[in-house]
């Protein structure tokens, strides 16, 4: 027959796990999670076992099992190599009434431990005839589909409230965050800027509210306090809404202004960090921001004014005489003054530079220069925003990994 599928609470309840092995090591974690007392009983134990035990998370008896150890009892794991012990443990615990599992044959014992595993308050657990590599197989499939989105996760009764600010990441839909992701499929709105990963749009319901709040440079723009407007008004109505941004919410994102403007409205706010793109458009194009013995600080800078505009708050020549890596984001359009003032101020002309286009999408290319160069590098390969620009000597660290990759081939 099949089993009658239960969750215990187990917290404060005695469990006798017999048995100090691999079986027992895998499962005793799992129990200290439920918050039960667990009791090991046997004449060794693993050193992880060793390590929770001189924690003083788990009691060890450093003895063999005898008579009497499942009283108290509310669960018991027979865990041992000796198929007579595990046994005699059992038939202990069935005339006393306390679930007995047992880790060698699972036709003889009276419980199963199913393969489990939790995504945020969802709790799953597979049991598959007994058969704990294949049931660990669906439970792995079935684990990745929640936290992906894949399984519709909105209709539940403990949705979230309110506005998550959820950063998308630099682009490929792949390297949003688990959290991200799971909000995103419980969503009622959606509120997406232009460079959030726009395949992930593709994947909501037909029935989530999807807003365009692209901000296109010299184009189309909605303003941000109209974007502040939307996410009140629809929180107010009930609605759990995401907005999803590009990178992370609160790197040259305005996730600041939202979360104020949600604050002040009284509307309850998730805040989900995301990859930036000053770090990992760098590193996708194989260039590390910081390398020992060549740059221990990287400065992130937002160049939407050139520098010499009254509006600036970037102190350039600071800038320029330092020796750390430049990351500088919306600087395509203004990369000639912007090279021209680091050289004025001290850099030195012949400083590497690489301007990596679409980084971590399919469409990711990169133009590689000099301060003295970029500038006309960058208009005769046509590179447009989104773009990053990358300054400093940690460029030639993806020239070298690059040789010596093209060394390696035959």
């Amino acid at each position: 027959m099949s089993p009658y599928l239960l969750g215990l609470h187990l917290s404060g309840r005695r469990v006798l796990v017999v048995g100090g092995g691999r079986v027992a090591q895998r499962r005793v974690p799992a129990l200290l999670e439920a918050g039960a007392r667990v009791t090991i009983v046997s004449t060794s134990v693993t050193h992880a076992l060793d390590d929770l035990i001189a924690s003083g998370r788990v009691t060890w008896e450093a003895r063999p099992y005898q008579v009497g150890d499942v009283d108290g009892a509310w669960l018991v794991q027979a865990c041992t190599d000796d198929r007579a012990v595990n046994t005699a443990i059992a038939a202990e615990a069935e005339a006393k009434r306390v679930w007995c599992v047992r880790a060698d044959d699972k036709d003889a014992s009276a419980a199963w431990t199913p393969a489990s595993g939790r995504v945020g308050e969802i709790n799953v657990a597979i049991t598959a005839g007994g058969d704990p590599r294949r049931a660990a197989g669906i439970r792995d499939a079935v684990v990745e589909a929640l936290r992906d989105g894949t399984v519709d996760a909105r209709r539940n009764r403990t949705k979230p409230v309110g506005v998550a600010l959820v950063g998308g990441g630099p682009g490929d839909p792949g390297l949003i965050t688990v959290r991200g992701r799971q909000l995103l499929a419980q969503a009622d709105v959606v509120v997406a800027d232009r460079l959030a990963p726009q395949a992930l749009l593709d994947e909501l319901s037909p029935d989530v509210e999807l807003i365009d709040a692209a901000k296109i440079p010299y184009g189309r723009f909605l303003a941000q306090e109209k974007i502040n407007e939307l996410l009140v008004e629809h929180a107010r109505q009930g609605k759990f809404v995401v907005r999803l941004k590009g990178g992370d919410p609160f790197v040259f994102g305005r996730g600041g202004e939202e979360m104020l403007a949600c604050a002040r409205a009284g509307i309850p706010v998730i805040v989900v960090p995301g990859i930036t793109s000053p770090v990992a458009v760098p590193a996708a194009a194989n260039v590390p921001v910081t390398h020992r013995g060549v740059s221990q600080e990287f400065h992130v800078i937002s160049v939407h004014v050139p520098p010499g505009d009254a509006r600036s708050t970037v102190d350039w020549p600071n800038l320029a005489r330092s020796s750390g890596t430049l990351i500088l984001m919306m600087a395509v359009e203004r990369i000639g003054a912007i090279a021209e003032t680091l050289v004025q101020e001290g850099r030195s002309p012949e400083t590497p530079v690489m301007v990596v286009q679409d980084g971590t999408l399919p469409t990711q290319r990169a133009v590689q220069a000099t301060l003295a160069t970029v500038a006309e590098r960058v208009t005769d390969a046509g590179i447009r925003p989104p773009a990053i620009v990358i300054v400093g000597d940690v460029v030639k660290v993806g020239q070298e990994v690059e040789m010596v990759r093209a060394e390696r081939i035959p």
